[in-house]
């Protein structure tokens, strides 16, 4: 019986994904679980396992860029046949013609064009449009060379699209890979979404002095992040309007509260899920996401644990506010800077306490003002007046 081998989703928004490296051989028998092909997409390598045994028929070839789901090859019976190639969609994406293409040519059709790891990083480097080069290396594939012998080629070309009146630029980088499916992601979510933010300001006091007392205890380094991760899962729970995600005209509605945890990184960012999270302690959450961040810089996530968020948490510690995009689907996420100490007024007099503000962007389609509001406010009580979190 054929088995059919996909490219799979390793993120909400992945689109395609790259052939790194084919481990077992056109012909080879493969047993269920081992690992027949490594994936690259914008934020993640991952290791394929073969879903059952069988011989493996490969179609896609290394460096390849399939459409998620796209059908990359097969897993047969002994002796069996695989399917008539047919055009189809979900085929590797490969160059029309090996017709070298100048600045202001139209680009190629496709959702990719096959390259390179190497070539794609020296492209994103030399601010080059990989899609607008001509490809010499096997199979059809983009290579460094192609990409230097490109850019080396635009370098006296004159910029006809740059404003007038602007100094000459000092540098040019190419919007591209993470940075560019980032872009996407975010232009979809505002033409999307009706985002409506709202401000509070929180009195972290009590809570940095029993963050501060239980990591001395537990010996698990807490921050304030996690404190409000398990306070924002709390309040979901009370407030479960905003633990939504709307999705062809339908809000669903979820008893787990996933709450995505954002994660800087050297050309972006990844949202790592912790699941569950009203269930876990604050010393769980913490120890959860410091493993999280630790694999997201390294790039060792699994796809399954940047998917089904249904809410999400993004930290600048260097600012005072600010006003994060919302993850698409997703009804609502919040913003946190940094806390510092500020003079407040209490029963009529100045007192000094350590504050942090927090804003709430919501879809204003599916959340209204006086829905927002009672989270922020649940979510204040609980911050302020922190011993239940800490149970």
């Amino acid at each position: 019986m054929v088995d059919q081998i996909v490219m799979p989703r390793l993120g909400d928004f992945m689109t395609e994904g790259t052939i790194l490296k084919w481990n077992k051989s056109l012909g080879e028998k493969v047993g269920q679980g081992e690992v027949i092909v490594e994936i690259e997409s914008e934020k993640l390598n991952y290791e394929l396992e073969a879903g059952s045994d069988g011989v493996l028929h490969t179609i896609a070839n290394e460096g390849d860029v399939v459409p998620v789901d796209g059908v990359i090859g097969y897993l047969l019976s002994e002796g069996e046949a695989p399917p008539a190639p047919q055009e189809s969609s979900s085929l590797p994406t490969r160059p029309d013609s090996r017709r070298a293409v100048s600045k202001t040519s139209d680009k190629r059709s496709g959702p990719g064009i096959p390259s390179t790891p190497g070539a794609r990083k020296l492209a994103a480097k030399l601010g080059v449009d990989i899609e607008q080069v001509t490809a010499t290396g096997p199979r059809g594939r983009v290579i460094e060379a192609d990409v230097r012998s490109f850019a080396e080629s635009q370098d006296s070309a004159p910029d006809s699209s740059v404003p007038r009146g602007l100094p000459a630029a000092s540098s040019t980088d190419a919007i591209s890979g993470m940075r560019k499916s980032i872009a996407d992601h975010m232009r979809t979510s505002l033409s999307n979404t009706a985002q409506l933010s709202f401000f509070m300001d929180l009195d972290v006091t009590e809570a940095q002095k029993l963050r501060k007392t239980n990591s001395s205890k537990g010996g698990t380094t807490l921050s304030l992040a996690h404190v409000l991760t398990k306070a924002c899962a709390t309040a979901l729970k009370r407030n479960p309007a905003l633990n939504t995600i709307l999705l062809n005209g339908d809000i669903l509605g979820f008893d787990e509260v996933n709450v995505g945890i954002a994660v800087a990184l050297t050309d972006g960012l990844i949202v790592p899920v912790v699941r569950n999270a009203d269930d876990k302690s604050i010393e769980e959450i913490a120890t959860e996401t410091n493993d999280l961040a630790d694999r997201a810089k390294a790039g060792t996530l699994n796809p399954d644990e940047v998917l089904g968020g249904t809410f999400t948490i993004s930290v600048l510690g260097v600012v005072d506010g600010f006003t994060p995009i919302l993850n698409s689907g997703q009804s609502a996420i919040l913003g946190v800077g940094r806390s510092i100490e500020k003079p407040v007024v209490r029963n009529g007099k100045v007192i000094v306490r350590e504050m942090a503000t927090v804003s709430l962007t919501v879809d204003h389609q599916v959340i209204d003002g006086a829905v927002a509001s009672s989270f922020m406010r649940r979510l204040q009580q609980l911050v302020e007046h922190p011993g239940s979190l800490f149970k």
